[in-house]
């Protein structure tokens, strides 16, 4: 009986020999395939909008997830700050509103330079020449009015001190909005509008909203008759029915260019280019066209109704001197409305 178990003790072990191969080859193959990535990405874009971005480019970088934080540019940089303090920014990408935003990243070395290929097909101006950041997508700010109030909107900036206006003004608050921050200081430094300006438009009682969103809907609604709101808010509203028009001013239009960055901490490095590089790519700017937004590229289009860029009278202030004086301006803001 001994002698018979002997012999079939290696027919037993052939099968079992066979099953451990498999299962080492399925352990190599499973060392071999690349592992999964995750992006984490700081982001002042709606919800709707970056969760469509996510999707493309997953769909075209196979292995790379991507996870979202979304807030007000106002929230992300309070959050980042309380992750510096306590050692490390847990985000690998930021795609925020404003370039003074990201000019303070770059200079306290937040930021990381970037290593992407389709700035070259982008204005200078939307470049960082340091090479820290890319704008993404132009954000001008509008008047946007209710046609059911008005038969024509308020032309230009210093229209809306007249008194027609008063108290039927909605505006975003500059200390949420990286849009409307931005968009102080800008005022502030064009000779033509300036601190007198800001003054009689304080006076003339606008209504301070948290950001364009609820802007666009008090104008929509009519409980504003005028708003001051990114242009792409106002154009989704009418696209949809709501009585709300669109007015680029003539004496000149702040825009914000959405920048993106990589922060230095990030332990993705060339995940976090590749998404960047996909934003301004041909498709991504495609992609921005069809959320309604004003491209950064010139071979992707415009938004349906919205006018070109050469039509339009952008302001191009010193990104500079806007990022070193926004605060003061916000501050200068802020103190009127006391």
């Amino acid at each position: 009986m001994k002698n018979r178990l002997n012999m079939l003790a290696p027919l037993v072990l052939i099968p079992l020999l066979g099953l451990t191969a498999c299962a080492g080859g399925e352990t190599a193959d499973a060392a071999d395939a690349p592992a999964e990535k995750t992006l984490t990405v700081y982001t002042s874009e709606p919800q709707a909008k970056i969760d469509q971005i996510v999707e493309a480019f997953e769909k075209a970088n196979a292995g790379v997830n991507v996870e979202v934080f979304r807030a007000a540019t106002g929230e992300l940089k309070t959050r980042i700050a309380a992750e510096k303090e306590s050692g490390k920014i847990s985000a690998d990408i930021i795609l925020a509103a404003d370039v003074p935003t990201f000019e303070a990243y770059a200079a306290d070395g937040s930021l990381g330079k970037l290593d992407i290929e389709n700035d070259t097909a982008l204005d200078a101006k939307f470049v960082d020449a340091d090479g820290y950041w890319v704008g993404t997508r132009i954000i001008p700010t509008i008047i946007a009015y209710n046609t059911g109030a008005l038969s024509e909107g308020p032309a230009s900036w210093a229209s809306l001190t007249e008194e027609p206006y008063k108290g039927k003004i909605a505006m975003p608050n500059p200390d949420v909005s990286g849009a409307a921050a931005f968009n102080t200081a800008v005022w502030l430094q064009e000779s033509a509008l300036g601190k007198g300006w800001m003054e009689k438009l304080v006076a003339n009682e606008p209504t301070v909203l948290e950001s364009n969103g609820p802007v666009g809907q008090a104008v929509a609604a009519g409980s504003s008759e005028v708003g001051i709101v990114v242009d792409y808010v106002a154009r989704e509203l009418a696209a949809k029915g709501s009585p709300i028009a669109v007015g680029y001013p003539s004496d000149g239009v702040p825009y914000v260019s959405q920048p993106a960055g990589v922060f230095a901490d990030s332990q993705n490095q060339k995940a976090g280019n590749d998404f960047v590089d996909f934003l301004i790519s041909k498709e991504g700017q495609e992609l921005a066209v069809e959320q309604s937004y004003l491209p950064v590229r010139e071979d992707a289009g415009v938004p349906e109704g919205a006018p070109a860029l050469s039509e339009i009278n952008l302001l191009d202030p010193d990104q500079e001197e806007i990022a070193a004086g926004q605060k003061e301006a916000v501050d200068f803001f802020n103190s009127l409305l006391k």
